[in-house]
């Protein structure tokens, strides 16, 4: 099995990741959709471990089985041979479309997770205003989704996976969709939280320049079918810039290994 735990650079002092067993396992995972001579093999014999605490990018050619992965750790989906371990209870999840209910304000979409937690009421008032305040969105708390930007409605999103008080944050592609100013933003309040609550974090991007940003690690996953391909440390200091002469360098190395990989799959 791969263990390679990378320390997480500091936002301020030097910062580690955390002691004990790992937050997520996967031991030899395969996933086959399907059976016979239509069987697909989205993923081939994975193993991996993200550690409490540590920040994991994952990047890859469209179909390499990225989302398969996410839901596998998730437990939306099983293992076809293999094991998947999670310690902390279910994951909270994150896409690329915010989904929030257009109904509700973004107050009550915050609350939904509490709610169904059975959190008492004067608990849940509390802690949804703390968590619009983490995410800079407090005076907007009784607006409807359709009146926010794509930004803000998955910083929302991000407030109301955090109300989960899950140890585990899984994100599909989540800033996919937002302009790169906004993007950059998001970024910083990401990486400001995800260190102060000491959050174990799976990241599936295709921008391998927002991997590097974010991510104590980058793995680097094949297709036909998924294979972990390539596992990159991030050994550059927070904070970090997207734009940073270092970030791009390593992102280039990256970028040329994952164009090896798809030259590999189209001669095959």
């Amino acid at each position: 099995m791969n263990r390679v735990l990378a320390p997480i650079a500091a936002l301020s002092p030097a910062f580690t990741a955390l002691p004990g067993p790992p937050a997520i396992r996967l031991d030899a995972v395969s996933r086959v959709f399907g059976s016979g001579p239509q069987a697909v093999a989205a993923l081939d014999r994975v193993s991996l471990e993200v550690g409490r605490g540590e920040f994991v990018c994952v990047v890859g050619a469209s179909g390499c089985g990225k989302s398969t992965l996410l839901a596998l750790i998730a437990g939306l989906d099983r293992p076809t041979e293999g094991r998947v371990e999670v310690e902390g209870g279910r994951p909270a999840l994150m896409f690329q479309d915010a989904g929030l209910l257009p109904w509700l304000s973004v107050a009550r979409n915050v609350d939904l997770p509490l709610r169904l937690r059975r959190v008492p009421r004067a608990e849940r008032v509390d802690e949804v205003e703390r968590l619009l305040r983490l995410v800079h969105l407090d005076a907007v708390a009784d607006r409807r989704p359709h009146q926010l930007s794509g930004g803000m409605r998955q910083r929302v999103a991000l407030a109301r996976a955090l109300a989960q008080h899950s140890e585990v944050l899984l994100m599909d592609e989540p800033f996919a969709a937002v302009d790169a100013i906004t993007r950059d933003l998001l970024h910083e309040d990401l990486a400001r939280i995800a260190a102060e609550r000491a959050m174990s974090v799976v990241f599936v991007t295709h921008n391998v320049r927002e991997a590097v940003r974010l991510g104590d690690r980058v793995l680097l996953l094949g297709s036909r079918p998924g294979r972990l391909a390539g596992e990159f440390e991030v050994d550059i200091p927070r904070p970090r810039r997207i734009e940073d002469p270092a970030v791009g360098a390593l992102a280039l190395r990256i970028t040329a290994r994952l164009r090896e990989e798809m030259g590999r799959h189209a001669r095959d």
